[in-house]
């Protein structure tokens, strides 16, 4: 399979992998956001595994670091996501 191939096969499974997640958040059962959450991890190892068969394909020099969607999209390590009485303290 061609690393093209492989790549656009990638990104379908990362956009599984999101759908899931959203679907999530938007289920108000505990069962069902569970296992919605779990196809999501199911797609993520898939996707974990697809990138490093891409990346072992890969000349080293093509080799461009992934950024994964969901942790841009959280916020968690974005500093302007504390509060304001975490951020100012003084």
């Amino acid at each position: 399979m061609s690393v093209g191939l492989m790549i656009q096969r990638c990104h379908k499974l990362r956009q599984k992998r999101k759908q899931y997640i959203d679907q999530a958040r938007g289920v108000s059962d505990e069962i069902e956001r569970e296992r919605l959450l779990q196809m999501a991890e199911h797609y993520g190892r898939i996707v974990s595994n697809e990138q490093e068969k891409i990346d072992s394909s890969r000349d080293p020099k093509e080799k461009v670091p992934v950024i994964e969607e969901e942790n841009s999209e959280s916020g968690d390590d974005d500093e302007n996501s504390f509060p304001d009485f975490i951020t100012n303290l003084k």
